[in-house]
Parts: structure tokens; sequence; C-alpha cells
């Protein structure tokens, strides 16, 4: 197939997408596809139409030019009015799939899935609905309250209409003041005082204009992938140190992931229903992947949703994969194959 994987992208968690862009463009090539990467924000200045799709590639010659725009950013943003980049879907409509390696706002929030949509143009993961509203903390909780999935108690909140007291919202300390559509944990605070809350807000205003303020809930965090309607393996997460932040996600050894989780038969099943049930409710296709933590005493709560979950060498669906017997190149295949079917 001739596929253009997009990667990079303008949101905080560009670096991550240009990784797990990379890996994933690696896999498709060593599975024989013509496959190019391409960040959808920059684009590519020279293509050579007549063979836009070349057998023969360079990714990492291609990792390097997408990177070479990373100190500008900022510039561009402000000088341009378009998002996609220069070529971009000049290049998608003419491949026969694009994988989105894309990571949080303007890539995962269902705006290019809306663009592509319109434009006939056939992409991995689920559609423009499901992706906007997992990417939105405060609807994602709106929609498992409604469904009945176990999930925090807590509120979203706008810039303009910021609550300086927990009391005011009705809430007690321990409490986690996160970005409502940030992702890998970028702008995520937990907080057990006044003070701490207040620079929670400062600092979790800094990236968006909204946030949620949810009640902590103590226990283990348990990740579960849903490919195709179907729960993978659950995966465990133990931070070595702190929580499960932007630093310890991408950092090797940071944190220890074991999967499957070494747990009970019964609390695996139930975490894979919730996880099915949470992909459900939010009109979930294809694939995604739903956190969750754990009390002591086994209370589940679902903490929210992933539409386009990392694929970088330290990401959890290919560790859910390979306990499958199913090694990164074939899950690649697989998350086409899976999305294919919005298409039949």
């Amino acid at each position: 197939m001739k596929i253009v994987v997009l990667a990079g992208g303008t949101s905080t968690e560009r670096d991550v997408s240009i990784v797990s862009g990379t890996g994933i463009c690696s896999a498709l090539r060593q599975k024989n596809h013509q496959a190019i990467l391409v960040d959808v924000f920059c684009g590519l200045e020279n293509v050579d139409w007549a063979d836009p799709f070349p057998e023969s590639y360079d990714v990492e010659q291609a990792v390097s030019y997408i990177k070479s725009f990373n100190p500008h950013i900022e510039e561009l943003k402000k000088s341009r009015k378009e998002f996609f980049g220069p070529n971009v879907l000049e290049l998608c409509k003419k491949a026969d799939f694009v994988f989105l390696g894309l990571h949080g706002s303007n890539g995962e929030d269902g705006r290019l899935q809306a663009v592509f949509d319109l434009m006939g143009i056939p992409y991995t993961g689920t559609g423009y609905l499901s992706s906007a509203m997992a990417m939105d903390k405060g609807v994602t909780k709106a929609m498992f309250q409604m469904r009945g999935v176990p999930t925090p108690g807590g509120k979203a909140m706008k810039k303009k209409d910021r609550v300086e007291t927990l009391q005011e919202l009705g809430m007690d300390f321990p409490v986690v003041v996160k970005t409502c559509c940030g992702g890998s944990s970028i702008g995520v605070y937990i907080v057990d005082n006044q003070a701490d809350y207040t620079k929670a807000l400062d600092g979790a205003f800094t990236y968006e204009n909204e946030v949620v303020v949810e009640e902590f809930v103590e226990g283990t965090e348990y990740t579960v992938a849903v490919v195709d309607g179907k729960a993978y393996p659950v995966v465990q997460i133990v931070p070595v140190q702190g929580f499960y932040d932007y630093e310890n996600k991408y950092k090797p050894g940071a944190v220890k992931e074991t999967c499957p989780a070494p747990i009970s038969e019964e609390l695996t099943r139930r975490l894979q229903e919730y996880a099915v049930e949470g992909y459900h409710a939010l009109e979930m296709e294809s694939y995604g992947r739903l956190d969750f933590i754990v009390t002591k005493d086994e209370k589940i709560y679902c903490l929210e949703a992933n539409t386009l979950p990392g694929m970088t060498p330290t990401s959890l669906i290919p560790q859910e994969a390979a306990v499958l017997g199913m090694d990164y190149p074939t899950l690649c295949e697989e998350l086409i194959r899976v999305s294919m079917k919005k298409y039949e």
C-alpha cells in the first residue's frame, strides 16, 4: 500500500508524535509498504510527483527534515493561517491510506478527522465525533457518567469562570487539576492545599483555557487497549518515583510496566469490560486505549480515553500486542486493517 504517516504537528506532544511516526513508518516499510513520513504542519516542500511513494526511502532523513522545523514552530504558527503544510493534503489524497501518528490538539481532537472525512481521505483510528469527545476530559467524564462507566467525580472550569477555592466547587483536598484537552499528562497536578491549588490552576491555564478539577483517587494505574471492540491484555503501571507524568511516560526505566498485569482473573475481566464499555460510551471505532486507577479495595475508576495512543518504543499498546504474539510491524498493519472497516 501507498501510505502517508502523518506526525509532528503543533501540539505539546509534537516530539512524542515524531517518535511514534518514525517507528510506524519504519515498521510499515519492513512490511513492504511504500510508506512516507510527513509533518502535518510543516509539510514537504520538494515532492517528486512522478514517484511520491518510492520503493527506496530514507526514514531517518525524513525525520531530520521534520526536526529541522522544531525551533521555528511558534514563529510558523504566528505567520501561517492554514494548518496543513505544503503538499500534505495532495500527498494524502494520492495515498491508499493515512496512518495518523499524531497526538494532542489538531491531530487527535477530531478536526483533522472531519477534514479528511469531507475530502474522502481514509485514515487510522476513530472518527471525528468520538475523537472530539475523548479529547475533552470534561465531555469524557460526562459521557462515562451517563453510560455507567465509573469515573472520579469532578468539574470542568473555563479560565474566564475560574473558581479560586474548592469549597465553591463543593470538593475537598486532595484533587487533581489537569488541562481539559491535553495529553501525555502535560499540565497535570496533584494538590492537597490551597497554595498548590492556586499554582496548579495558574500552570494548567497556561496550556489551555479550560481545565478539569477531579477528586484524587489513590491506587494503582492500569491501561487497556481496545482494538476493533475487543480488549487487549491489561498493563499495570507503577512509577519508580512520583506519578505517571510526561517525564515518567517517556523516560526509559522511570516506570515499571507489567503486561499482563499481575492481578486476579476477576479484576482483569472487570478492567477489560469497563474498557470496552468506555470505548462504546465515546462511540469509538477501530482502536483506542483507556486508562484506569484501582484502589486497594479494587474499586475501578476510568480516568480517560486515548483515540491515537502512543506508538513509541516505550508505549503501551505495542506491549499489549506483544503478549498476544504480535510484533510491532504486525500491530501497525493490524491497526490499518481494523481502521479500514470504517470504509466498508
